[in-house]
């Protein structure tokens, strides 16, 4: 087989860079050569030539305009073209270089990128040869689905932590499983990593969004883009990623026509599929997510600030001038008010993008000033998302004055009406459920008490930080703008159990787990101290009968336990390393206590349903029973 190396880049457009390359790929592979081919971008060459590689071709291809590195390539038969040249007569490059003049005619890829700027990389179909009239046809080329591909995918969860990184490592892994090339951009709590370039996404075949919270999709609206949960890429990249060449199209009712070659025919399917992406966008649930994903961090913030302020002394915040009083100035009266607007805010913006915003942070702050609390946040935000989107659809103004709708028209009508809705209609009922759970909360019986704390630990084990894991956490973190802690408490000890039984579990009986599962043991016990449930996914998923169920038993019981013993907490994050500032925990060594008992329960009842392994399933370093 003859061996080819390549080099592309273009100054004025990285997508030609790629196009460029995929071109020569494409072509030299149908014509069965071996290329090798480094792309020059800004931030530098990618795929760089090895010496290995240039010492093996038997010609170096410069298909660009930039400067390059010839000394590397001293003593080899070099063939200088234009990017454009590489595209749009790609067998005549190769031939010219090769000085091959018995190839066959080949289908240039120049119809493929014949569109105007911007334009996507060229998909990679199967070129054929012609073929003559007297002549039989060629042989079929290479599935489309051997070629590799580019992708560019976004993940993001609710809290902005285990599950955004796990599903960006599900999908890093899946994609070189099936040869192709993908970057990951991760949308957590401290921001944006691996954050896309305009080049990577321009170069992209697909995107995939990976998302449990609503992610803006304008830098992709010329691109094909396909929408997923967390949990679904976590638990099946392959699967995901086939999924996602198959049938995304383009956002905002953009889609496309079938490419040949290219996943299935999406013409007769694009309106199906543009309505259940829809669906999983527009979802009450995503929008909840969306809306307390941007809460967290004012509220854990507010959360240890208060619980700061008690390392003075539980009254010392009542000190005029004092730093107790400044730190509950900080946490009470600044960080917890805006939780219920930011909550408020957020779930509009899900909704309707930003002309929801302003009425939402307004609705919110009504919420919070007629005693509806996180309820009436909840309304609010409901009200104030689905306001403004309809108000969006409906208002039709002129061309010149379209500008004005999201800045002036909407706004206004949305939060008029948000806020004529909250004082007169659903404020002061909303305000009477809240003082009445407030009520029933802290006059609890010990029964009572019990009950809720096994219904919310439980809850936090059914998904291990899906929406039943979310739904208790958001219960009790609402729950403390109105200085009710007993949740609290029981909730991040119930989510700490389930990662904690399983790392012990994986400790105490090495026989019955797999050395992958040992390891994901210790990740676990990082993951659990930390309050991150999610450290038990990759458990539950490979053995959900095995798994969820211990894991709920532990996690109930440890609830029970910490209401039992009156435990409250202030901080609504931080795992056990809030244990150590005083007073931001009651009852401190019953409370560490209620989560031992639920981490030994849990890791018994795994020990006891799982069976040991055989060495070959188990590998090195298992122990026998």
């Amino acid at each position: 087989m003859r061996k080819v190396v390549a080099v592309t880049g273009s100054r004025s457009s990285a997508a030609h860079t790629a196009m460029a390359a995929e071109a020569l790929e494409i072509t030299a592979d149908m014509l069965g050569y071996d290329i090798r081919v480094e792309r020059l971008g800004p931030e530098g060459p990618m795929d760089r030539l090895s010496e290995g590689d240039i010492r093996a071709a038997e010609v170096v291809i410069l298909a660009t305009d930039q400067p390059d590195d010839q000394g590397r390539f001293h003593g080899k038969s070099i063939h200088r073209t234009t990017p454009s040249e590489a595209i749009r007569h790609t067998a005549r490059v190769l031939r010219d270089a090769l000085g091959d003049r018995e190839l066959e005619p080949v289908a240039e890829l120049a119809p493929a990128v014949a569109a105007p700027m911007p334009v996507a990389a060229p998909k990679r179909q199967a070129i054929k040869p012609a073929a003559s009239p007297t002549t039989a046809p060629p042989p079929a080329a290479a599935p489309v689905a051997e070629i590799p591909k580019r992708i560019v995918a976004i993940t993001s969860c609710p809290t902005g932590i285990a599950h955004t990184f796990m599903a960006a490592e599900a999908l890093n892994k899946a994609a070189k499983a099936m040869g192709h090339q993908i970057r990951v951009e991760t949308q957590g709590s401290v921001g944006s990593g691996n954050t896309l370039t305009p080049e990577e996404i321009e170069a992209a075949d697909v995107v995939i969004i990976a998302a449990d919270t609503n992610v803006a999709l304008d830098r992709f609206t010329h691109k094909r883009v396909y929408s997923t949960s967390t949990g679904k890429a976590l638990k099946g990249g392959k699967q995901v990623i086939t999924t996602a060449f198959a049938e995304a199209a383009q956002p905002g009712g953009g889609g496309e026509a079938a490419t040949p070659g290219v996943g299935k025919n999406l013409a007769g399917e694009v309106e199906r599929l543009k309505a259940e992406r829809s669906s999983q966008r527009t979802g009450p649930y995503k929008h909840l997510m969306t809306g307390v994903s941007y809460t967290i961090p004012v509220v854990v913030a507010g959360g240890l600030a208060i619980a700061l302020s008690f390392m003075f002394g539980i009254d010392a915040a009542k000190e005029p001038g004092s730093l107790a009083a400044a730190l509950m100035q900080i946490g009470g009266q600044a960080a917890f008010a805006l939780m219920v607007p930011v909550l408020s805010g957020f779930i509009a913006f899900s909704i309707a993008d930003r002309p929801g915003l302003a009425p939402g942070l307004i609705g919110g702050m009504l919420a919070n000033q007629i005693g509806a609390g996180f309820l009436g946040g909840l309304a609010s935000g409901f009200m104030a998302g689905y306001i403004a989107y309809y108000l969006r659809a409906w208002i039709k103004l002129p061309q010149n004055l379209e500008g004005l709708k999201p800045v002036l028209i909407i706004p206004l009508l949305a939060s008029v009406a948000v806020g004529l809705l909250m004082i007169y209609v659903v404020g002061t009922p909303i305000a009477a459920i809240l003082s009445g759970l407030t009520a029933w909360l802290s006059g609890m019986t010990s029964a009572n008490a019990v009950f809720l704390g096994l219904l919310l630990g439980g809850m936090m084990a059914v998904d291990m930080g899906g929406p039943i894991n979310k739904s208790a956490y958001t219960f009790a973190v609402g729950l403390l703008a109105s200085e009710t802690y007993l949740p609290m408490a029981a909730v991040m000890a119930a989510g700490m159990t389930p990662p904690l039984g399983l790392a012990l579990a994986t400790m105490l009986a090495k026989n019955r787990f797999t050395q992958d599962e040992r390891d994901a043991g210790k990740a676990a016990s990082v993951l659990g101290i930390s309050f991150i449930t999610e450290g038990a996914i990759p458990f539950a998923a490979k053995d959900p009968l095995r798994v969820i169920p211990p894991g709920i038993v532990g996690s109930a019981l440890t609830g029970a336990l910490s209401m039992l013993f009156g435990c409250e907490l202030r901080a609504p994050h931080g795992g056990i390393f809030v244990l150590g500032i005083p007073n931001a925990v009651t009852h401190v060594g019953l409370y560490a206590l209620a989560i031992v008992i639920g981490t030994v329960v849990t890791a018994v009842l795994v020990i006891l349903l799982k069976k040991p392994g055989t060495a070959a399933t188990l590998g090195a370093g298992a122990e026998t029973a």
